[in-house]
């Protein structure tokens, strides 16, 4: 858990990082309340779960001890002071349409490519939840490879579906891709290098994640019509993925452009922190 003061500006000056208290909704509260700012201004809190529009229930599978709690109201009267509660993709695509990469743009899509695939929309600066706050979780349909018609290890993802996008689309999802064809590293890092020297193994591995998450991505694409996508977690980092993908998602989507739509994030851990302050305030 880390507590942090933002600014109107998005500057970010953290107080403290404590061990997030998984299994007490208690302590949980209580470490909230001992960091909560004493003047008593609002609390926003960004967090892994998908958050019911209606209920405000969350469901969230990091957090065992929240899960099913109407977690904004029940923190308002437990603190007693202005709570909110976002979604971390959430977060963090509204903290990029804010202050970082995606500035005045209208329509904004983010995604998470981190240990698995997360995502946000933003419209006109405000998050699209959807029905039931799910929008933007793009990872929990049927995995194909269309293009490279390759044959996939069969995965169980943890949503109970057989062979998710998520489960292949992250960071766990490439390398089991990679060690299904008979790779030996260990890391993505170590992949990834390989993939930049040409190893035959690591680049049918990155070929077939291109096939997969990008076809995917062109799909949303087509249908959302961003005009910019925003790209966030660990494997955006590594080094000419992120171009590689926009390359693949410019070839199978239905409209072109010459420049890039697909940009690495501004902001790095601290966005959902940002965006959580970015949501209290649009709330206020």
């Amino acid at each position: 858990m880390v507590v942090a003061d933002v600014a109107a500006d998005g500057q970010v000056q953290e107080i403290a990082r404590i061990p997030t208290p998984l299994h007490s909704y208690q302590e949980f509260s209580n470490a909230l309340l001992q960091y909560s700012p004493t003047d008593g201004s609002a609390i926003a809190i960004s967090v892994a779960g998908v958050i019911h529009p209606e209920t405000g229930i969350i469901k969230s599978a990091n957090i065992p001890c929240i899960s099913g709690k109407a977690l904004e109201p029940e923190l308002n009267q437990a603190l007693g002071r202005h709570v909110t509660v976002l979604n971390d993709a959430n977060a963090f695509v509204l903290a990029e349409a804010r202050h970082g990469q995606a500035q005045n743009q209208s329509v904004v899509l983010g995604i998470i490519l981190g240990t698995g695939l997360g995502g946000g929309i933003v419209v006109d600066n405000k998050i699209l939840s959807g029905f039931n706050g799910s929008a933007g979780e793009w990872g929990h349909g049927p995995a194909c490879t269309t293009r490279s018609n390759e044959p996939l290890p069969p995965l169980q993802c943890d949503c109970g579906q057989p062979c998710c996008l998520e489960s292949y689309g992250g960071s766990v999802g490439l390398l089991h891709i990679y060690q299904h064809l008979g790779g030996q590293a260990q890391t993505t890092t170590e992949l990834v290098g390989q993939w930049h020297a040409q190893q035959p193994i690591a680049s049918k591995a990155i070929d077939i994640w291109l096939d997969l998450v990008g076809g995917a991505l062109a799909n949303i694409i087509n249908f959302l019509d961003p005009a910019i996508v925003v790209v966030g977690g660990g494997l955006s980092n590594a080094k000419g993925l992120v171009d590689a993908l926009d390359a693949e998602v410019g070839r199978r989507r239905l409209t072109t452009h010459a420049a890039p739509l697909l940009h690495p994030a501004k902001h790095g851990p601290e966005q959902g922190l940002i965006g959580a302050a970015v949501h209290a305030n649009n709330q206020s």
